[in-house]
């Protein structure tokens, strides 16, 4: 093997390689950072409740929150959606040594194989986490592939807010959240709402929800705020 094949072949290796510490190094700072946080959580009646009757969920929950709700629910199967491209793999794979399900994609790219697999999800009972605002933004946008979901589906949705007394935040698009050590952090939920546009009506009546949905997150949002 010449020397430029052999570095060809070496590079792959290496990424992966760096995959994996990284991943390594991500789990290990999530477990030690949340095992010193106090979280507060609020209006999480409806999520028992739903819970209880085996009803499965659509969380919806802005990017740059997501490592502290990551902490929360880990170990309860819940499914994550995550894009394909960027630092997706790695969150994928973090996410998984917590004890979630990813589903790898968007629900603007790709759309119609993203939702169907979505959809099976939820038809085996797991549920579900989408961030309305991923991957790219703007910072709590609202896409509306999540209100399709629940449309196709009837299961209702749940907003997830956090707040916290201090974190660092990443110089990202989304401001990404790390709590600092000994946080406190409030996790707050909206009411449960359901998409009221029919199964099988287009998917524009889905998109109409999105003010509604949108004012619903931001419920949650001054809930986690007034607990903090």
């Amino acid at each position: 093997m010449t020397g430029a094949r052999a570095e060809t072949a070496a590079h792959p290796r290496r990424h992966a390689r760096r995959i994996a510490w990284l991943v390594r190094a991500g789990v290990w700072l999530v477990r030690i950072l949340g095992s010193t946080w106090r979280i507060r959580v609020m209006n999480d009646d409806g999520v028992r409740r739903l819970r209880a009757a085996r009803q499965p969920i659509i969380f919806t929950l802005w990017h740059g929150e997501l490592l502290p709700l990551l902490y929360h629910h880990r170990r309860e199967q819940v499914a994550v959606l995550i894009s394909e491209h960027g630092d997706g793999e790695i969150i994928a794979r973090i996410a998984e040594r917590l004890g979630y399900r990813t589903v790898r994609g968007s629900t603007s790219r790709g759309a119609a194989r993203a939702i169907l697999e979505l959809a099976r999800v939820l038809g085996d009972g797991h549920d579900l986490a989408i961030t309305p605002d991923g991957p790219r933004g703007p910072a709590k946008s609202f896409a509306p592939g999540a209100l399709v979901v629940a449309q196709r589906t009837g299961a209702p949705m749940i907003g997830a807010a956090v707040a916290v007394s201090s974190a660092w935040r990443l110089r990202s698009w989304d401001r990404f959240m790390i709590p600092r050590p000994f946080a406190r952090i409030t996790i707050a939920y909206s009411d449960a709402a359901r998409v009221e546009a029919k199964r099988g009506s287009s998917a524009r009546a889905a998109v109409e929800e999105v003010d509604r949905m949108r004012g619903a997150m931001a419920a949650a949002e001054a809930r986690a705020q007034e607990g903090r």
